[in-house]
């Protein structure tokens, strides 16, 4: 009986890693996932590393997850892997409210994301 084996939907040279509820906002996430778009996996860390903002974070431990499955799972080259894909997604959102003069409320939103890393390894170059 059990399941039926599900067909993998990347490609034979990409691995991916998926970040649930990160707690900052898709606007911000999407911000430091631009950074990395398109780098070579070394230069992406490098940038995320020496980032201001707190959440680059989480994304290099995102992105490091990517690589270590790309290597694991799927006997990727490490030197080789670039970063494809950084799609940030809306999650929940805890709604919260503050005490205002005269008997009124503030709302408060405390938004949650998710991340989708994709690393691809390049064609070698003859």
């Amino acid at each position: 009986m059990g399941k039926r084996s599900v067909e993998r939907r990347l490609a034979d040279n990409e691995a991916m890693a998926f970040a649930k509820s990160i707690r900052v906002s898709p606007q911000k996430l999407n911000e430091v996932a631009s950074t990395i778009r398109g780098k070579k996996c070394e230069a992406a860390i490098a940038e995320l590393a020496f980032s201001k903002r707190r959440i680059a974070g989480d994304v290099k431990k995102l992105l490091e997850s990517a690589i270590a499955n790309a290597e694991n799972n799927h006997q990727l080259d490490v030197d080789r892997l670039y970063v494809a894909e950084a799609t940030v997604g809306r999650s929940f959102v805890l709604k919260r409210w503050r005490a205002r003069a005269r008997g009124r409320t503030g709302k408060i939103l405390k938004p949650f994301s998710n991340m989708r890393l994709i690393v691809r390894e390049r064609e070698e170059t003859a």
